[in-house]
């Protein structure tokens, strides 16, 4: 069957969205199915099976807009519906302005949609003074997205559960909800590395992500200057964003000395695997794929209890969560690991082996049947034009 992914993010495997998308593009090909990809990203232009649609400047959010690693397509519906035409079924990674276009004309062709659920409003408002802990305008993005954008698919994919239940709860609504994990990568595998000389006998604590609000980079920082142990920890944060500036800063005013630096795919597994922990810094996480690749390699994590971060469900420990947002008991748990190595060496294979059951081929074979049982659903096309032309 032909199958559309609809992508706003699908550039470099640096964003969690991107990868989850290429992950099920290559899985439905994989499965014999045809693609097309419905994009925005200039260097698939000409490429056989995508779509590219021009990006929007946002003018003074533009700034945002780039540090997410995110691109805003302008919903041009005659390339849309070039995409979709003939499709069997259409699959929307998030609520964007690109996304809500090809949803609308999805169903005036009578065409199936699937749509993942991939971001929070948190996600949105953490960029917005003042909003980012209001309840009413993190509420007043869930409905949004529920009213111009969920209510109109087919079934929703949830990478994990509580995103599904705080999203139903929010919205007043229940979804044909597909629980599917992420799945940890194939090329995040757990293998003896070297570490290189100047590493040698530190205690690595690796957190990754984007260096921005939502991700909390700060609270690794100030949780070693409340650490017993601070002279043995290397902290090494690999990413880049809007706060390296603060985070360095802060790092120089209380005498850290942590590794600041965009690590490559290659890199990033070995050192995951030459790391004793992980943090899981960040308050809003819906299913980290970082942390998921950290857990695969047999980095032990550390994550911030948070309402809002999935990944607390992942805890086999008590030492394995911190009170939410709070650098003195992350300070503490990093400090009890350090103090309790052997229980640190059979928690890390607990976690290779726990991290067995949610390999990427078992969640891209989940998701191929979710598309394929989804197809099978017979609509009426909403347009008077019944061949499926462009009658958005």
């Amino acid at each position: 069957m032909i199958v559309t992914v609809v992508a706003d993010v699908l550039g470099e495997q640096s964003n969690g969205i991107t990868i989850c998308a290429l992950n099920l593009i290559h899985a439905l090909s994989d499965a014999g199915h045809t693609v097309r990809v419905l994009c925005a990203d200039k260097d698939k232009k000409n490429k056989e099976g995508y779509y590219v649609l021009p990006a929007i400047n946002v003018g003074p959010f533009q700034h945002i807009v780039d540090e997410n690693g995110i691109v805003m397509a302008k919903p041009d519906a005659m390339e849309i519906g070039r995409a979709l035409k003939g499709s069997d079924l259409v699959h929307v990674m998030a609520p964007f302005p690109m996304g809500r276009v090809a949803v609308r004309m999805a169903n005036s062709f009578g065409i199936p949609v699937t749509a993942g659920f991939h971001v929070q409003p948190k996600n949105v408002t953490a960029h917005f003074a003042g909003t980012f802990n209001s309840r009413f305008w993190n509420d007043l993005l869930f409905k949004d997205f529920w009213r111009h954008f969920y209510a109109h698919v087919d079934a929703v994919h949830y990478p994990i559960r509580f995103i599904r239940d705080m999203f139903e709860k929010s919205c007043g609504h229940k979804t044909n909800g597909y629980v599917i994990s992420n799945g940890t990568p194939k090329d995040f595998l757990p293998r003896k590395v070297e570490r290189p000389a100047e590493w040698e006998g530190k205690f690595l604590v690796v957190c990754t992500g984007r260096y921005s609000k939502e991700k909390k980079q700060i609270l690794l920082l100030k949780a070693l200057t409340h650490s017993r142990h601070r002279d043995e920890i290397l902290p090494i944060f690999p990413g880049q964003g809007r706060k390296e500036k603060e985070l360095r800063r802060y790092s120089e005013r209380h005498g850290l000395s942590p590794v600041f630096r965009l690590f490559g795919r290659e890199e990033m597994s070995d050192l995951l695997n030459m790391a004793d922990l992980y943090v899981l810094s960040s308050e809003v996480e819906i299913e980290s794929v970082a942390c998921l690749e950290a857990m695969t390699c047999g980095a032990v994590p550390v994550m911030n209890d948070s309402p809002y971060n999935g990944n607390r469900s992942y805890a086999l420990h008590p030492e394995n969560l911190f009170a939410m947002n709070s650098p003195r008991d992350l300070a503490r748990k990093i400090d009890w690991w350090i103090e309790h190595p052997e229980v640190l060496r059979t928690t890390r294979e607990q976690y290779i082996r726990f991290s067995e059951g949610m390999s990427i081929d078992k969640s891209m074979r989940k998701m191929v049947q979710m598309v394929e049982e989804v197809a099978r659903t017979k609509k009426e096309p909403r347009c008077r034009n019944a061949a499926r032309k462009n009658c958005a």
